[in-house]
């Protein structure tokens, strides 16, 4: 029995998060606490983030402002 998880649930650091929003990684950690992001606690008591969960935030923030 294979215990695999899928490419699309991999998880990423705050600062790997940070680049893709363009924020800073203490902005990722304050929508954490505040509930906007859910985040798994590593063994060191580290922050990571599913990789789906962002990837699906990305697709509901525009990528850049509409030209005239």
């Amino acid at each position: 029995m294979s215990a695999q998880r899928p490419e699309s649930d991999s998880l990423l650091t705050p600062s790997e998060v940070a680049t893709l929003f363009r924020v800073d990684p203490k902005t990722v950690t304050r929508w954490a606490k505040a509930g906007k992001l859910s985040a798994v606690r590593t063994l060191g008591g580290h922050r990571r983030y599913r990789e789906s969960e962002v990837r699906g935030l990305l697709e509901g923030v525009p990528s850049q402002r509409p030209t005239d």
